[in-house]
């Protein structure tokens, strides 16, 4: 009788004390009892972990090679690429690794899924493999019949998903659109939302390691780990100091937690230090707390920025007015935001952010590759344009500031592609989207119209799958409208850095001595300052005089005794771009006595030796023409270089404001026309026929004297909504 008791007591402790441990967990994870918060003692946060990821046999580039220029060199790069690893790359059919990606940056070719090859037409600078960080690798594993985590039923619609994509036809592999346009859109997220039951000791783990993913049914964390491990060591085995450079990076893919607002941003590592995993959207659909992890992680010796992109397709959630929360902006939100966002992706595949025709309406060339819908919506739905753009977020900022709330928005700007197949192509003429099987090939992105025989496929497919059946008629015939019209071969991050190495560029990125261009590798200089009308525009020591007598782009100049700074603009053609038509500025300033942001674009220089007018602001037409039958452009018009000091003719010394360049080339050919007259059709009517590639500067700020004058709110002072925390 007492052994039973014993065996009794020896099953029913530890049971209780489960229990009583699950109770404790749940009553924290509620609040309701604020004391048990003690209880998080015994948690250790796995993403605080870090990690030494250099390698023991590390390739070295001979001290020699590395050419170290006070002046600064421009390097070209993409800061946003997506390989097997990713969730919905895998999806879309591709198959390659970080290794493969990191090959094609430096000039080796690459198959996309539907089997042509991709190559660029010059290697990159640097570049960052940037796998989704929630559910990373996973996808790979449910389609993998062999591994553990495919024995799970859910798994079954990815089972081989992949396997015979390599020796398909590109017919077969573009059957399977409507089946991974369903895994896409609906069966990843039921899978993913599968937690275990509140009592399973995963739930426990989870909770002591702070690592969300592990109450999930659906998530593997050791082939998580692998694929992490395998894109660092990915990064470091072809990180080569002095001529090409590799950050280790990934996507912290979160959105608004209602209408689907894109907040997704990429976190860059500055050098081989890592966490053990990346934070995700799992962790926290709050950017703030990402900014939190980041604080801790700098702590530790591990550097880091995360740059947000694709604001045009948040439905004004990117830029607000206010925290993720709801509460009022603060000095120390804005000082968090920018310590750890110096930088913003203005530039993709998914559309360009810079502004908007219905919120500039007095810039011409404000209708520059809009997406005009929030990312990865079936059916495409509208996003609204307000907080969603650097312009007006630029204009905010300063807003924000006018109210002693500080300036969160104080971002210098890159582009890069999101590609989601290993690379992008940077060129309208041979262009491959970015979603593999999905939109490979011009039919499926809709440039031209598809077969009768594909009409009833897709038709039929997308029925079967319970989706939209995307289509539209225009005058050839029947397209695919599912929103890839609206995408485009952006895009590129440059910066000025001493030499390419992780140290040098990141550094670049930090002073936000950077710029972004569509596709083209325009060379661009940007510098404002008081003593550089004595600069000579055609001295050979130009760039070291504008360094000593100015302040390059992304920085401040502070008001000097009311004097008007001087600008210097200086824009070269790239190698495969086209002439240049104009240099311009663009000027967002906030009136001191009133707060009301306002925004103008100045022409500063002309190519074909024309002359900005000084009423309009404007460039005269150089007349540049595009033959839309065969894309052949002008010969003989615009310009290889364009250089200028600039005035601003409006300047009051008493307004806060920003600067920014935009450079326009002559017209070309977008890809679009580009696809039709390859296929022997006309191009679409509905569709840009022509663009103008372009370049942007990161801003330069001016700062006005402090006018000791406090803003007064109409719920009362600043000092009352605690505007400092």
């Amino acid at each position: 009788m007492k052994l039973k008791t014993v065996l009794k007591y020896f099953v029913a402790l530890p049971a209780s004390i489960y229990l009583f441990v699950f109770l404790l967990i749940s009553e924290d994870l509620n609040d309701r009892r604020p004391i048990l918060s003690l209880f998080k003692i015994l948690q250790n946060d796995t993403s605080l972990r870090v990690i030494e990821s250099s390698l023991t046999d590390p390739v070295e580039a001979s001290k020699g090679s590395i050419t170290n220029n006070p002046n600064k060199n421009v390097y070209f790069g993409d800061l946003h690429v997506h390989t097997k690893y990713s969730f919905d790359a895998y999806v879309f059919g591709v198959t390659g690794t970080p290794d493969d990606a990191y090959r094609y940056a430096k000039g080796a070719t690459v198959k996309h899924p539907l089997g042509y090859d991709l190559k660029l037409r010059e290697p990159l600078d640097f570049y960052a493999v940037t796998d989704h960080g929630f559910f990373m690798g996973m996808i790979e594993s449910y389609a993998d019949t062999s591994s553990k985590i495919s024995k799970r039923e859910f798994t079954k619609p990815f089972h081989n998903l992949n396997a015979d994509v390599s020796t398909n036809t590109a017919d077969e592999n573009l059957d399977t659109f409507a089946a991974r346009t369903a895994l896409f859109s609906d069966v990843i997220a039921s899978t993913i939302n599968m937690p275990h039951f509140d009592l399973h000791p995963k739930v426990m783990a989870a909770y002591l390691t702070r690592n969300v993913q592990l109450a999930l049914k659906s998530f593997d964390y050791k082939t998580h780990l692998s694929a992490w491990s395998d894109m660092a060591r990915a990064a470091e085995e072809h990180n080569d100091p002095g001529n090409f450079t590799t950050f280790l990076a990934y996507e912290y893919t979160t959105s608004t937690e209602v209408e689907g607002g894109n907040l997704h941003r990429n976190v860059i590592f500055e050098g081989s230090k890592r966490p053990l995993r990346p934070f995700t959207r799992i962790d926290s659909l709050n950017p703030e707390d990402l900014w939190s992890w980041m604080d801790k992680l700098r702590e530790r010796g591990v550097d880091s920025i995360a740059i947000p992109h694709n604001g045009n397709g948040s439905n004004s959630n990117m830029f607000e007015m206010e925290t993720f929360r709801g509460g009022p902006i603060s000095q120390n939100y804005s000082a968090k935001r920018m310590r750890n966002e110096p930088l913003v992706e203005v530039t993709q595949v998914k559309g360009t952010s810079e502004t908007h025709p219905l919120l500039s309406p007095d810039d011409e060339w404000a209708d520059f590759e809009i997406m005009d819908v929030r990312v990865g919506s079936r059916p495409p739905t509208y996003s609204l344009p307000q907080a969603g753009y650097v312009r007006d977020a630029y204009l905010r900022g300063l807003t924000l500031d006018w109210f002693s709330q500080g300036n969160p928005y104080k971002f210098g700007l890159i582009g890069s592609t999101d590609t989601h197949v290993l690379g992008g192509s940077f060129d309208e003429s041979n262009y491959w989207s970015k979603v593999g099987i999905l939109d490979g090939t011009p039919e499926s992105r809709g440039a031209i119209p598809l077969t009768p025989e594909r009409v009833k496929t897709v038709t039929e497919g997308l029925i079967a799958a319970n989706q939209p059946v995307l289509l539209i008629d225009r005058e050839q015939g029947t397209y695919m409208d599912v929103g890839f019209d609206q995408w485009g071969a952006s895009g590129l991050a440059a910066v000025w850095a001493e030499e390419n190495t992780r140290e040098s560029i990141f550094k670049a990125f930090r002073n936000k001595e950077t710029y972004a261009t569509s596709g083209s590798r325009i060379k661009l200089r940007f510098f404002a300052g008081y003593n550089l009308d004595s600069v000579d525009l055609d001295s050979a020591n130009l760039v070291s005089e504008a360094y000593k007598n100015g302040s390059p782009m992304g920085s401040d100049i502070n008001h000097n005794n009311n004097k008007n700074p001087h600008f210097l603009v200086w824009a070269v053609k790239g190698k495969h771009g086209a002439p240049l038509q104009r240099v311009q500025i663009v000027k967002g300033w906030i009136d001191t006595n009133s707060g009301r942001p306002k925004e103008m674009v100045f022409d500063v220089v002309c190519s074909d030796g024309l002359v900005v007018d000084p009423l309009t602001h404007r460039c005269p037409d150089n007349n540049a023409k595009v033959d839309i039958n065969t894309c052949k452009i002008s010969d003989n018009v615009g310009s290889s270089e364009l250089k200028a000091k600039w005035q601003d003719p409006t300047f009051n010394p008493k307004d806060a404001a920003f600067y920014y360049v935009r450079v326009l080339e002559n017209p070309t050919c977008r890809w679009s026309t580009w696809d039709a007259i390859n296929a022997g059709y006309k191009p679409r009517k509905d569709l840009h026929s022509t663009i103008q590639e372009r370049a942007w500067s990161s801003p330069i700020w001016y700062v006005p004297r402090d006018s000791g004058i406090d803003t007064i709110p109409l719920t009362g002072t600043s000092g009352t909504l605690n505007f400092v925390d």
